[in-house]
């Protein structure tokens, strides 16, 4: 009897380890075989756009890697609002990743009660691209230089005007970066887009814009337009011979619009590092690096910490300049 009951409890032992190994067999099986099946890439701005045709690019370039469809969502509205809110909703399984903007951390200023935390909802996979934004003014302007706008300016306050695609928009908080750190004051005039707001531009009813470098660079080359500085940190690649606003008179400015892929909160990190993984190999990709180029973009690449700690810094150095300059979304 009692070499019967060693065997039974022997058995029963080897038993309970097979349930427990068993067990985590099966729960890490889903994160080993990933991915299984399509991923959706959320892009939260209407086909045709830079953004979107970045998207698309990005999405071949990881159905490739990944073996498996990546099939891109266009879920436009509320500056990126939308399709946040759709992904922050999905289950953290890699199946549904999403290409934020600098929208993602401006909008978290901008609107009130959003029905989600643009950083704790959220797992930040990588960064994409950056691209700066251009200063310019028409050409029949007097300015031809960035310390000449300020000079006038400075002698003649609230006169000089800009013109944005809309409150709130990169094209908007460009200018109001640039009033903060000159220290000037001019009137800002929106528009419904920035293809609304070029021919005043060019026609010399509002003083200047920031556009984004696809708006921009077309309409100087065409000579409708002078170019007087990029936005960024560095030059472009888009616009190499182009100074930067720090070059140009305005030491620290820096504003770029940036993109990314994130995931919604507590994704598995084995999943996390290899969507990471084969981000990094598609920014080294020469023909993905040219389009970019193409889109007035540069790559940003990195790894998932650093891409976290980005979107907190650039949701704090935009809320502060949001809450100075009192910029409302109605």
């Amino acid at each position: 009897m009692i070499s019967v009951n060693k065997c039974l409890c022997g058995l029963m032992a080897l038993f309970a380890i097979g349930m427990e190994m068993g067990i985590g067999i099966a729960h890490a099986q889903p994160q080993s075989t990933y991915p299984n099946k399509p991923i959706r890439l959320i892009v939260g701005f209407s086909t045709g756009g830079s953004a979107d045709t970045v998207g698309r690019a990005l999405a071949e370039g990881l159905s490739t890697r990944l073996g498996q469809p990546v099939v891109v969502e266009n879920k436009a509205g509320a500056n990126g609002n939308i399709a946040a809110e759709l992904v922050a909703r999905a289950a953290p399984d890699g199946y549904t990743l999403y290409f934020p903007s600098i929208g993602h951390a401006v909008n978290a200023s901008l609107y009130k009660n959003l029905p989600f935390d643009s950083i704790k909802d959220f797992t930040a996979i990588g960064s994409v691209f950056s691209a700066p934004n251009m200063l310019v003014v028409p050409m029949n302007s007097p300015y031809k230089s960035v310390a000449e706008i300020i000079a006038a300016a400075k002698a003649n306050p609230d006169k000089l005007t800009f013109a944005s695609s809309g409150s709130g928009t990169s094209v908007h908080l460009s200018a109001v970066l640039f009033e903060k750190m000159a220290k000037i004051e001019m009137i800002h005039i929106p528009y419904k887009g920035t293809g609304s707001a070029m021919p005043d531009v060019i026609s010399g009813q509002v003083d200047m814009s920031f556009p984004n470098l696809p708006s921009a660079v077309p309409q100087v080359k065409a000579g409708n337009l002078r170019g007087l500085a990029i936005t960024t940190a560095k030059r472009s690649a888009a616009a190499p011979d182009m100074p930067t606003m720090a070059e140009s008179g305005v030491p620290g400015y820096e504003m770029a619009t940036w993109y990314g892929l994130v995931a919604p909160a507590n994704l598995p990190k084995d999943i996390r590092n290899r969507l990471n993984k084969e981000l990094q190999s598609i920014l080294a990709d020469p023909k993905f690096k040219d389009k970019l180029i193409m889109q007035g973009a540069d790559p940003m690449p990195g790894t998932p910490e650093q891409f976290a700690a980005f979107i907190k810094s650039e949701t704090e150095k935009w809320r502060k300049l949001i809450a100075q300059s009192q910029i409302t979304i109605d």
